[in-house]
């Protein structure tokens, strides 16, 4: 159990939860029915992912995964 937890990359564990607040976001601006608030829910979704898979390509490359 130990080692399971020493094996957790904390880093995308930050990124999955804010791309969920993100979609969320985007639920709760749907209901609101605001357009702007859509948009940049939807973008802040896209920067996060964007961040997300570019820090994964270079922790492979690297060879830390």
């Amino acid at each position: 159990m130990i080692n399971l937890i020493k094996n957790i990359k904390w880093i995308f564990v930050l990124y999955s939860l804010a791309a969920i607040v993100a979609m969320v976001l985007i639920g709760l601006a749907i209901g609101l029915r605001s357009v702007l608030g859509i948009f940049a829910a939807i973008m802040m979704l896209v920067f996060v992912m964007g961040i997300g898979f570019k820090k994964k390509k270079e922790m492979r490359e690297a060879g830390l995964l």
